[in-house]
Order: structure tokens, then sequence, then C-alpha cells
């Protein structure tokens, strides 16, 4: 029996590898890094304050609805953005049911989140064009909510609890 996949998705700044790691790590499943699945073009372009495009997106996506694909069998957790409604279909076509996650925040603690970050290629300048772009889930999308201004281990018991209660749903 497979199992979904979860990806955990939302704008920068919203916690997603953070959480997708402590979600993971409660499963024993494996987590993909969808920042590492970008190509070096898209990570030179945000890097810059560029915003990527759909064209630019289209690879990256691919990548990490393989690599969930691959991983399916053993249970796999991803962070990727995902902040279009065709961004999330293309997923579930490539790596099957897919159960989403969203990091719920004001822009104002995304903001705070990107200005004390280190090391990070994508600049506090494209917070914008990522709210812009985010399209929430519609109710037809398998989705949990996450309250993402509370403590991480807050952030995964509630999202442990409405996966498990899917998890264990009849079919």
């Amino acid at each position: 029996m497979t199992r979904p996949s979860v990806v955990v998705m939302g704008v920068s700044g919203c916690g997603k590898s953070t959480l997708g790691r402590a979600l993971a790590d409660a499963l024993g499943w494996r987590f993909i890094e969808g920042d590492a699945l970008h190509p070096p073009e898209n990570i030179a372009k945000m890097a810059a304050g560029v915003p990527l495009t759909d064209a630019d997106r289209q690879p990256f996506l691919i990548r990490v609805a393989d690599a969930m694909a691959a991983s399916r069998e053993e249970g796999v957790v991803a962070a990727c953005s995902a902040l279009k409604r065709a961004y999330r279909d293309l997923i579930r076509e490539r790596a099957g049911d897919v159960i989403f996650v969203l990091p719920v925040l004001t822009r104002g603690a995304l903001l705070a989140r990107m200005a004390q970050r280190t090391g990070h290629f994508m600049p506090v300048s494209l917070l914008d064009s990522q709210l812009e772009d985010l399209q929430p889930p519609g109710a037809d999308e398998d989705v949990i909510l996450v309250d993402g201004e509370t403590p991480l281990e807050a952030q995964v018991a509630q999202a442990l609890e409405a996966l498990r209660a899917r998890l264990s749903a009849p079919a």
C-alpha cells in the first residue's frame, strides 16, 4: 500500500524546511529539501532579487515531484513553495496522492523571520511577489493549515494530528 506524500508549502520564511524536517522525523519518513533541487539559474535569479516565472519554476517542480515519487514507498515529506494551484496540480500528477501543509503567518511575521535569516539566497525584497503569487488551496485540495506563528512543536503536533486522521480514515 502506498501512502500519500506530504508537501509543506508556502512563501519564503514561513518555515517550510524546518516544519518539513520535523514532520519527516516524527513520521520516520524521508525529507526532501526543495531548495536543493532548484537549477543554479533559479538560485542566481532569486539571489539577484528577480522573481521566478512559471517557466523558471517548471523544471524545479518536476524535480521535486519526481524525487517524491521515487521515495513514495518509504514515505516522503518535501519542502516546496507550491504557490499556485497549477504547481500543486503538477506535483500531484507526477507524485500521486499528496497532502499539503501550509503554515499561515502574517506578512509582518514573515518579514521578521526573513530579516533574521543568514546564508539564504532568497532576499526579503521577493516576499511581496511571493505573496502575490500565492493561491490559497481550494476546498477540493487536501491541505492542512497550521498556525505558523506558534512554536515548532505546536505546528508539528497540529500537522501530525490532522495527518494521522487522514491516514487512518477509511478509503
